[in-house]
């Protein structure tokens, strides 16, 4: 059976969120994009209301909330700024979540339960210079020295980097390996040799903060080793299923912002003696995000529910994501359409909506990546393997035991 109702928790966050961005974000979203900041004190906002860790169980930190409803705190964010949606998605998503699946007991207590809790902020550490789409690629070398290894190597594109108190970082142990020479670590920030250096001028996201980290000689104690050696490209590809499921739920929530702001000056704005929303051509730029807003959520909701059984869901977080961020870049050409020459100028939010909408169809795999696979799906070229761990499904052991 499908139920597409929302559960009382579900709702409930779903309306705690939205009044945060509108009292917290939407007020201030403006400056802080003029300015390129990242406004800081969100994280600890966002940490009280616990949302930091809203699909960790408790007894690692979190919330216990199921993985619909990280969808829906992705959603609501990016309603209000892509920034701190990626805030969730790469702290949430992309560090804790793998460390939920892949991570030891040690590993959990020691790093997972204080971010989960707000009280440390993760971030994820694989593209490189010269290795985006191409894992495979990475240069970075971890080289066992006793009972550590020693890390080198560059990162960047890395969302949170001057903030962020752990990194996941992939490095090569066995270079001659291919993808299988891949291993995962988590760095932190004060290990001596990791330094950090931020973007300023990006197209889009410029609330957020973005730049590289550096590894010089950094000398990482071998527990911090998640799962096995030569595992990382697996880890790390798991780990893009979470991320890429968040982002296709901020996508829902950037074309709900756009649908919003285009139905508003639809109706304020007047040509030939009517509301601009009395034109047909405007009425069919706003069904086309409607019918993107609406398909989009269906594929993630289902993505969601997946997680929540426990099913391998790659293929449809693949779909989802390649779905749900060309639905909100067009979205957001069409809202600047709406609005003409005042989609233009930067006191509208449609002109930021576009330029963060661009993002989403490069970063967490292009949209052309996401194109080949679907097409290899198909055809029946690629066909997923069992993996050693897998993410816990929802309710979680312990919420179990209570019922």
């Amino acid at each position: 059976m499908f139920d597409f109702s929302y559960s009382e928790d579900q709702l409930a966050v779903k309306k705690l969120v939205r009044k945060f961005v509108d009292k917290e974000i939407m007020p201030n979203i403006e400056k802080w994009d003029e300015d390129q900041h990242f406004e800081n004190s969100i994280i600890d906002k966002l940490a009280d209301l616990g949302l930091m860790g809203v699909c960790i169980p408790e007894q690692y930190g979190g919330q216990g909330m199921d993985y619909i409803t990280l969808a829906i705190v992705c959603s609501e964010l990016e309603r209000g700024d892509t920034a701190f949606r990626t805030l969730v998605s790469v702290h949430t998503a992309l560090n804790s979540m793998t460390l939920l699946q892949w991570g030891n007991e040690f590993q959990k207590e020691k790093y997972l339960k204080p971010q989960a809790q707000g009280k440390k902020v993760g971030a994820f550490g694989l593209t490189e210079p010269n290795a985006g789409s191409d894992v495979g690629a990475i240069q970075t070398r971890a080289i066992k020295d006793g009972d550590s290894y020693i890390l080198n190597g560059s990162k960047t594109w890395i969302s949170l980097c001057g903030v962020a108190d752990h990194f996941l970082i992939f490095a090569k142990t066995s270079p001659d390996q291919g993808h299988r020479g891949i291993s995962c670590f988590i760095v932190e920030r004060t290990y001596p040799g990791v330094t950090t250096r931020g973007f300023k001028n990006k197209l889009g996201i410029r609330a957020g903060n973005t730049g590289e980290v550096f590894l010089e000689d950094v000398r990482v104690p071998a527990e911090n080793l998640v799962g096995e050696e030569g595992e990382g490209f697996k880890i790390a590809m798991s780990a893009l299923d979470n991320g890429r499921f968040s982002v296709a739920a901020g996508a829902v929530g950037l074309i709900d912002a756009c649908i919003e702001a285009s139905v508003k000056y639809a109706h304020e704005r007047e040509t030939f003696g009517k509301s601009i929303g009395k034109h047909q051509m405007v009425q069919q730029m706003i069904a086309k995000m409607v019918a993107g807003y609406e398909a989009s959520k269906l594929l993630v909701y289902r993505v969601g529910w997946m997680k929540n059984k426990g099913i391998r869901n790659t293929r449809e977080t693949s779909l989802a994501k390649w779905f749900a961020c060309d639905a909100a870049f067009n979205a957001a050409v069409d809202a600047v359409q709406i609005h003409g020459a005042n989609g233009y100028s930067h006191e509208f939010p449609v002109e930021r909506y576009m330029r963060n909408a661009k993002a989403l169809v490069i970063y967490e795999g292009t949209r052309e990546i996401h194109q080949v696979m679907q097409a290899e799906y198909a055809l029946g070229y690629r066909k997923d393997k069992e993996l050693r761990k897998n993410l816990p499904a929802w309710p979680f052991e312990e919420a179990k035991k209570l019922v």
